[in-house]
């Protein structure tokens, strides 16, 4: 509603704006910690976006995504809270559900605690410094994800399931530590597992336009033509002759090169409008390694080079300097190109040259650098196909091997802690609530304290069982409950493991976004008016 040029605005204050931002973190986080742990359930959403308009899903991003709350002060919590979610997600793949778990437990804490006698600001301030505490912490109790151990980890992020865990498992051995994993949806009710040559490039999309699949936030292509230069192409002209074949064929087209603002927006503009299949990214790395990685990826794709190093000419390019890839899954920050088989024996060569300059090198620092351009040009891709014998049900299956596949990947980057909620309850004790000369930093630790089980209460609660009861004497290291097993142990040794980093930037991102919501005196939001019938 807007009228006389302005949009009026409704404007929350105090206790009235904070219980209404607590209600809708109560309404987002009922629904997303039902799902937490092996004895968690799954969330039936009516969904316009997929098939009969239903998702059954056990995946706590795309519960907290499909939350949308008519009162807009309830509604800013819910998007504050798919912050949470999603910052966890993109950084460490996994951990949406525990996010939003101590989000919810840090806001309900710091209403309860932070009192009048309180200064709020030195409180939150103690709060972050308290997280960076069991951060590190937890940096120094991660353990190196071993073979044995990587299967635990897919399983447990599976819901449990040991065939997925095996099948990941297999998946990634196939392909060694250097490679990557995908997941797919498989055109059958099977599901199954291929490894296929392919490349990791440190670099993303230009521009959010580019982006094809919204639920991943990533621009994914079949059959691909591929330029690969290091000469700036500042001007769109410079690449009509490729263009011309590309649009007029239907054709497909990834740009590995330095592009202009120009060039970067009439190409973003040409494939929402027009629905051009092309996507450009930027060149990794910079300098001479910038060279030399650029001349790789020309190798692995059967492109000509364009080096603005050597001085090429990039007008005097044509269709046939393309190279061509079977897939590419370009994301905000890396894309992976899937390559085409042809190409084997070229590498091969190639990688022969650059283990003898491996072992003509002196310096470590150009050891390390030609060990990773090995590694990219080495390393494979495993590709996961989801099936199922409905929509509904490979969807299903499609969420829980995403995550998995994700969780081994950030515990492969920072390793593994105890699962079950114990890394971060371990340190719950931790914090002296007695006897401190700072009230503030008093009511910091209380804080702490009840919020540092909240994950492993929330999984118990889920299996119907107490935590007070279960954990009434302060457990060994690494020892915990086993939701599924109903007994106690080494969680670790009984593979109840989590990826450290997914822990880690739960607890991050949760205290990022509660803290700013306790901060919160004043909130705005347009004016809405409702008819009912």
């Amino acid at each position: 509603m807007q009228q006389h040029g302005y949009t009026p605005k409704d404007l929350n204050f105090g206790d009235e704006g904070r219980s209404k931002l607590k209600s809708g973190i109560k309404k987002i986080s009922d629904a997303v910690k039902s799902t937490l742990g092996p004895r968690g359930n799954t969330v039936l959403i009516e969904s316009q976006h997929h098939t009969s308009g239903i998702t059954v899903t056990k995946d706590g991003v795309t519960v907290a995504k499909s939350v949308d709350l008519i009162d807009p002060v309830e509604n800013l919590a819910v998007k504050m809270m798919k912050e949470a979610a999603d910052r966890t997600a993109s950084i460490a793949g996994d951990g949406t559900t525990t996010a939003i778990v101590l989000t919810e437990a840090i806001v309900n804490a710091g209403d309860d605690l932070i009192t009048d006698k309180h200064n709020r600001t030195e409180v939150l301030r103690a709060l972050n410094f308290a997280k960076d505490i069991v951060v590190e912490a937890l940096d120094g109790d991660s353990i190196e994800l071993t073979p044995e151990r990587l299967k635990d980890v897919a399983t447990l992020s599976a819901n449990n399931d040991d065939s997925i865990g095996e099948l990941i498992a297999e998946t990634y051995s196939g392909i060694g530590k250097d490679g990557l994993v995908t997941v797919e949806k498989s055109q059958s009710s099977e599901t199954y597992a291929e490894t296929t040559n392919g490349l990791k490039v440190d670099k993303g999309y230009y521009s959010e336009l580019f982006v094809n699949n919204q639920k991943k936030d990533e621009c994914i292509l079949d059959d691909v033509h591929v330029l690969v230069s290091g000469a700036e192409i500042s001007n769109i002209l410079q690449i009509e002759s490729i263009l011309k074949p590309i649009i007029s064929e239907g054709k497909k087209l990834l740009l590995i090169a330095p592009c202009g603002a120009n060039v970067v927006n009439t190409l973003a503009a040409n494939v929402m409008k027009n629905g051009l299949k092309i996507c450009a990214i930027q060149p990794p790395n910079f300098g001479y390694k910038q060279h030399e990685l650029m001349s790789d990826i020309a190798i692995a794709v059967g492109a000509t080079y364009f080096s603005e190093k050597t001085g090429d000419d990039l007008s005097l390019i044509n269709f046939s300097d393309l190279g061509h890839a079977a897939r590419i899954i370009v994301g905000r920050d890396s894309s992976i190109i899937i390559r085409s088989q042809e190409d084997n024996a070229v590498i091969d060569k190639r990688v022969e040259e650059l283990w003898d300059a491996h072992a003509n090198t002196k310096k470590q620092v150009d050891k390390d650098f030609i060990k990773s351009r090995i590694a990219t040009l080495t390393g494979g891709i495993g590709v996961i196909y989801v099936g199922g014998s409905t929509d509904i049900e490979q969807k299903e299956l499609y969420d829980r091997v995403d995550d998995a596949v994700c969780a081994v990947r950030s515990a492969l980057q920072e390793g593994i802690l105890p699962g079950g909620g114990v890394a971060l309850m371990k340190y719950a004790n931790t914090f002296d609530t007695m006897g401190n000369e700072d009230k503030n930093i008093d009511a910091s630790n209380m804080i702490m304290r009840r919020i540092l089980t909240a994950p492993a209460r929330q999984i118990l609660a889920n299996a119907g069982k107490d935590f007070d009861k279960i954990y009434k004497d302060t457990p060994p290291a690494y020892h915990g409950y086993d939701v599924k097993g109903e007994k106690k142990g080494n969680l670790v040794d009984m593979g109840i493991v989590d990826p450290a980093k997914v822990t880690k930037n739960a607890l991050i991102n949760a205290m990022s976004v509660a803290t700013t919501i306790l901060s919160t005196n004043a909130i705005i939001t347009m004016a809405r008016s409702y008819e009912t019938n």
